[in-house]
């Protein structure tokens, strides 16, 4: 064998395993998009649920805290415009950050939404409000399993493209990490 063809062997499985590494991480952040599609699904079902809860409550509100619903309504909205920023790129991890930020705003005002409907023993026992607070616990369990299915999907990603060599593959194709939520 000539050295000519020794440099042509080792280019071409070189080039196998630089196309066989990148699909694997394009492979990996496919992933990320379909794990992001059941999260959307439930922040998507979240707020259908809570905007039920809050139209559920307002009119019945003797007393307590109005200043709590409309946090939690705006809470809601942060969020989903973080969701809708993140729709088209899941794997930013710019857009995950903002999407944390305004899970944990939209958190504290879920408790005083709680809180003041602890005050309120007879709202609470409102079939209504009953109703929309099982099913915003029932999406809020989905909402994490989803959550944790989207991280798993990012953690295998990130952890493909931090291993070496794959990690010369993902800079020279500008795949950069991906934010967990």
């Amino acid at each position: 064998m000539t050295a000519t063809q020794v440099l042509i062997v080792i280019a071409a499985v070189l080039g196998f395993w630089v196309v066989g590494a990148y699909n694997r991480l394009v492979r990996l952040r496919n992933a990320i998009g379909s794990a992001w599609t059941q999260l959307d699904e439930q922040l998507r079902r979240r707020a259908s649920v809570l905007d039920a809860l809050l139209t559920a409550v307002r009119p019945r509100m003797e007393g307590g805290d109005p200043h709590a619903l409309d946090a939690a309504d705006a809470a809601q909205r942060q969020v989903q415009a973080a969701a809708d920023a993140m729709r088209s790129r899941p794997v930013q991890e710019t857009g995950s950050a903002s999407l944390v930020a305004a899970e944990g705003v939209l958190a504290s005002a879920q408790a005083r939404v709680a809180a003041l409907l602890d005050e309120n023993p007879v709202l609470r026992a409102d079939a209504q409000v009953h109703q929309a607070l099982d099913e915003l616990k029932a999406v809020d369990l989905r909402l994490q399993f989803a959550r944790q299915g989207f991280n798993v999907a990012v953690d295998g990603y990130n952890d493909a493209a931090r291993q070496f060599p794959t990690t010369l593959v993902a800079w020279a194709f500008g795949l950069r990490r991906a934010g967990r939520v």
